[in-house]
């Protein structure tokens, strides 16, 4: 059912938010078509920069674009210059068409009133999993639809835990798990290797461990949160963690992995075809919260966004590329064309599985799974993370415990966030 689309062009966008979005982003320039657009030329803005013209991903983009009829005009760039080029486009009546966009971005774009709903766009939402579509809600609107997810896992090297005598399958706590480091440790080998690092990547992958102890973000100094940051910390004492972890990113962590030194590595869904190539036996089991069972890992992942435009007559195509890339046959095309994008619906997720039935792990991981800015943080939840990731970094450099690490935390969240 088509519903009521908004008539009325881009909200103007407040001058605090652009200047923050300049600072941001440095001299970045601010490309778009803005009300000049082509009746047969729709513009696409997404943060793949790596998936160049002639890629797999750049001829699915055209694809959408030509069973709607019209051609699309890509721009790629990275996650970053993406939000702050979207701002001040808004703010100049640039909009692109269509953009995709890291979901923790979602809600400050939408906080700007630059976005149409999905409901103003006629889309249906009724079919994607409550817990990924969470990010893209604000105040009860929904408005973008996630294109799949992917979250984090314990990767482990079979032949180092086969040497220890340990069974992965009987890691389901944290105890186990760092009965487990011990084990490898003591036999020779190293324990984990993570990314600490100073940055939103810092955050992400302590999220399942504070998520885990039972902690929430709103309240980053509590007896809960103290004891995940008390668990890494430990490991690091131990040496069951190397000391790299504080400056390791994602990318380098997984690096740390593929040496073959390492029992476990915490990575993403998007390190699966790696994983398969490694020169060693790999497995992956889902991240085990405090006291037993599965913890929440964050939903990383793109949703598609729909800008106002003055054009409304553009609504109805825009809503044909869209369609076209989240039905259960987009999803599934998606996930295959990058490999570790999981789709956001069961009946998607069934599809990939009768095609991959190796990814099952990561399909439970991801319906497990919960969207950073769940818990209706919206546009707070980016000055949260810094405060915590500044504590992770201050707790495991020894400038400070992890309960006054997380004090100072809390007290510069609630400052940032007017709480």
């Amino acid at each position: 059912m088509l519903h009521s689309r908004r008539t009325r062009a881009t909200r103007t966008v407040s001058a605090s938010v652009v200047a923050a979005s300049v600072v941001l982003a440095g001299a970045c320039s601010s490309a778009g078509t803005g009300g000049g657009h082509e009746a047969d030329t729709y513009t696409w803005w997404d943060p793949y920069p790596q998936h160049q013209e002639g890629s797999a991903w750049a001829k699915r983009v055209s694809d959408c674009g030509e069973q709607a009829g019209v051609q699309i005009e890509r721009t790629p760039s990275d996650t970053t210059d993406l939000t702050n080029r979207a701002l001040l486009a808004a703010q100049e009546g640039t909009s692109p068409d269509i953009i995709l966009l890291d979901n923790p971005a979602l809600p400050t774009l939408a906080d700007t009133g630059m976005l149409a709903t999905v409901g103003e766009l006629g889309l249906e939402v009724g079919d994607v999993d409550k817990n990924l579509l969470a990010p893209g809600v604000v105040d009860g609107e929904t408005y973008g639809i996630p294109i799949g997810a992917n979250t984090l896992g314990l990767y482990y090297n079979a032949e180092i835990l086969q040497a220890a005598g340990v069974d992965p399958q009987s890691i389901t706590d944290w105890k186990s798990l760092t009965d487990a480091l011990a084990e490898v440790t003591d036999n020779g080998d190293n324990g984990i290797t993570f990314a600490a690092i100073g940055t939103e990547e810092g955050s992400f992958q302590f999220l399942p461990w504070f998520w885990g102890s039972g902690a929430e973000l709103r309240d980053l100094d509590s007896p809960d949160a103290a004891e995940a940051l008390e668990l890494w910390k430990g490991w690091l004492q131990k040496g069951y963690a190397p000391d790299s972890v504080l400056t390791n990113s994602q990318n380098t962590t997984w690096e740390e992995f593929l040496t073959g030194e390492f029992a476990f590595g915490v990575n993403g869904t998007w390190q699966v075809n790696s994983a398969a190539e490694a020169g060693f036996d790999t497995g992956v089991i889902q991240i085990p919260a405090q006291d037993g069972g599965v913890a929440p890992t964050p939903t990383g992942g793109e949703f598609i966004v729909a800008p106002l435009q003055t054009e409304t007559d553009r609504y109805d195509v825009t809503r044909q590329i869209v369609e076209c890339m989240t039905t259960p046959k987009g999803f599934v095309e998606t996930a295959t064309t990058f490999a570790y994008y999981i789709p956001p619906t069961t009946e998607g997720q069934e599809a990939l599985l009768q095609e991959q039935p190796d990814l099952e792990p990561w399909v439970q991981a991801v319906r497990d799974a919960k969207g950073r800015t769940s818990d209706n943080l919206g546009t707070d939840y980016p000055k949260i993370s810094e405060a915590m990731w500044t504590a992770v970094q201050n707790a495991l450099s020894g400038s400070a415990t992890p309960s006054e690490a997380l004090d100072q935390a809390q007290t510069e969240a609630e400052s940032a966030t007017g709480e």
